[in-house]
């Protein structure tokens, strides 16, 4: 497929600012898509549509305060620094973006906090933006962690037109998480509400997780048009042995496999056996998912609502069908849905 057919008009006033007030109260268009009915409804009635004995999967990654705002030595000039990932605990070094990046070269030093306690040198270019810094903080490497986070802000997307506040820190996050090492949020499971958590028990609906560190390469833009010469962003994932053993008894029972998320459905793409079972997976995976694409595990999938060109809108169409999908976007935009990561949600289900 091309990247021009993921093109659609989005008003700017429906991309979301905010999370809805609750969790589990944003909305909810419910796609089936054999047939192409679309329902509207709210987030927690997504129980109406799972029994005894399905299965959710959820993306267990946490979200860590990765924008720091710090001042080149000498020029004190304001540098963003994006943090990627911890490459060395015994020597604090990291992985990061700076902006402007032009500014930053090996051999500088860059400061951060008000009493500016905290000091970096940059040691390595590895992209265009991309830099190795090594932190020079004289503590043990917990109370560095802590004093980094503490100076760190929540990585809200470029489409959020305002500075992260305090309630960021929790509604950036799903209620699950619990595995650090995500710079964009698990969108799909943050509707996920301890309430509705406990109903879906109840109702014997079972649980597990996998864990893939969403990386900033969720929003990258894509530069070409031919999408099969397009390359994915590596992800870390995990998927242990109690997951694959449950996904595989779900799926040879005829029991409904939900993935929530683009993320936790590209982990399950990425750990599936020619036989279109589940298998253990730990390392990286950089699966990019288009139309067409046979799925062999998942039978349901909920996620957001996705900005235009995005590949998770590509995944989303891939699933539910490109017609069916690009359908009810124009639908949702028609009933004024909200758009990205604190936007409202969609379950696509057989």
């Amino acid at each position: 497929m091309k990247l021009s057919q993921f093109k659609y008009q989005l008003p700017e006033a429906l991309i979301a600012q905010y999370p809805s007030q609750d969790r589990d109260e944003a909305r909810l268009m419910v796609v089936h898509r054999k047939t192409g009915k679309l329902e509207h409804r709210i987030f927690k009635d997504i129980i109406d549509y799972f029994d005894e004995g399905d299965l959710m999967v959820y993306n267990d990654t946490k979200v860590f305060p990765a924008r720091l705002y710090g001042n080149k030595e000498k020029t004190g000039a304001r540098i963003e620094v994006f943090l990627l990932r911890e490459l060395n605990s015994d020597n604090k070094l990291w992985d990061v973006l700076v902006e402007p990046a032009r500014k930053i070269r090996i051999g500088n030093k860059l400061y951060f906090g008000e009493d500016e306690s905290m000091v970096a040198e940059v040691i390595d270019n590895t992209t265009s933006r991309g830099r190795t810094l090594r932190f020079l903080y004289d503590a043990p490497h917990d109370e560095f962690k802590k004093q980094l986070y503490h100076l760190g802000m929540t990585p809200l997307p470029d489409y959020i037109k305002r500075d992260p506040e305090p309630e960021d820190a929790e509604r950036y996050q799903t209620i699950f998480a619990s595995k650090e090492g995500a710079v964009v949020a698990p969108a799909a499971g943050t509707h996920f509400s301890r309430e509705l958590l406990k109903r879906l028990e109840i109702k014997g609906v079972e649980a597990d997780y996998l864990t893939v560190h969403c990386g900033l390469g969720t929003f990258r833009e894509i530069d070409v048009e031919d999408l099969t010469k397009h390359r994915m962003d590596s992800e870390q994932m995990f998927a242990p042995q109690s997951l694959v053993d449950h996904v595989n008894r779900v799926k040879d029972a005829g029991r409904q496999v939900c993935a929530v998320g683009a993320s936790v459905l590209r982990g399950i793409c990425s750990a599936v056996t020619l036989g279109g079972h589940m298998k253990v997976y730990e390392g990286w995976t950089n699966k990019f998912i288009f139309p067409p694409f046979d799925f062999t595990v998942a039978t349901a999938m909920v996620t957001n609502f996705h900005l235009p060109l995005s590949t998770m809108l590509m995944m989303a169409a891939a699933f539910g069908g490109y017609d069916t999908i690009m359908d009810a976007y124009n639908v949702a935009i028609k009933e004024k849905y909200r758009f990205g990561t604190y936007g409202d949600a969609m379950l696509i289900i057989d």
